[in-house]
């Protein structure tokens, strides 16, 4: 077993942190990619952000670029939100600092590869691979932290 603590002395923890910033800024920013998609092909959901072109555009709810970047950050927020819980439960557990490096590192590349082939519509299986890629490691830690559990 390794150190447990959640502090920036376990270097785990360290590792951790590193990887959970990085996707949780690739979520965010997805938001900023769906305003810029909204924007250059005129799909505003709301009267009021037609409004503010100068000129009365029609309310679009179903632009399927728009809703291509909408779906890949929806599943961002199902898959990374579960991932920062449960690498912060892993962590406590105390995990070898390699197994957990790969366990953190496979996440966050799965992550970004998913949102590259997602959006540049990358035929299948590459999104599958990478969505699986990232569930495995949410399985792994789940697995890890209920094998220590109490209950």
């Amino acid at each position: 077993m390794g150190y447990a603590t959640l502090n920036l002395e376990n270097p785990v923890f360290r590792q951790f942190i590193g990887y959970a910033a990085l996707v949780l800024v690739k979520t965010c920013l997805m938001s900023s990619i769906t305003a810029y998609y909204r924007i250059t092909r005129k799909a505003f959901i709301n009267e009021e952000d037609t409004a503010s072109f100068g000129k009365k555009l029609q309310v679009v709810l179903n632009n399927p670029q728009v809703e291509r970047v909408r779906r890949c950050h929806l599943n961002d927020l199902e898959n990374v939100i579960p991932f920062v819980l449960l690498g912060l439960l892993y962590v406590a557990t105390g995990p070898n600092q390699a197994a957990a490096s790969l366990h953190f590192r496979i996440f966050t590349i799965s992550r970004y590869i998913h949102t590259f082939v997602y959006l540049l519509v990358v035929p299948q299986p590459a999104r599958a691979l990478a969505f699986a890629a990232g569930l495995f490691v949410n399985i792994s830690m789940v697995y890890s932290i209920l094998s220590q559990a109490s209950f």
